[in-house]
């Protein structure tokens, strides 16, 4: 009869998703699962659209000067198991999951 001390694991339940009832899903990036918008790991990829090894070739083949290559913009979903499989998020004891903080970005430096 001592239903208040069951234990959670996650103050959001692994989602986010406050009130709303029901959130559409998204297919992961890696195993084509189905998962919830909410509960799916995001990850914002920018990427030129050539790699760098081919990137030279193409700046001394271009015959317009300073020509910058346009981008590749690409949001990422992972299922859980994909992320931690990946590694994308990390599995973290009792104590670090409870820091919301996002950790620190390596920042390449400016030119």
């Amino acid at each position: 009869e001592d239903f208040d001390a069951m234990t959670v694991k996650r103050r959001n339940h692994g989602r986010n998703k406050h009130g709303r009832g029901h959130v559409k899903r998204v297919r992961c990036v890696s195993t084509g699962k189905a998962i919830p918008k909410d509960k799916a790991v995001k990850r914002f990829v920018v990427r030129n659209i050539v790699e760098t090894s081919a990137l030279r070739d193409m700046k001394e083949a271009s015959c317009i000067e300073g020509y910058q290559l346009p981008k590749i913009y690409i949001k990422n979903y992972y299922c859980i198991e994909a992320a931690i499989h990946q590694r994308v998020v990390r599995v973290r004891n009792r104590q670090a999951r409870k820091i919301r903080t996002p950790p620190e970005r390596p920042r390449p430096p400016r030119q």
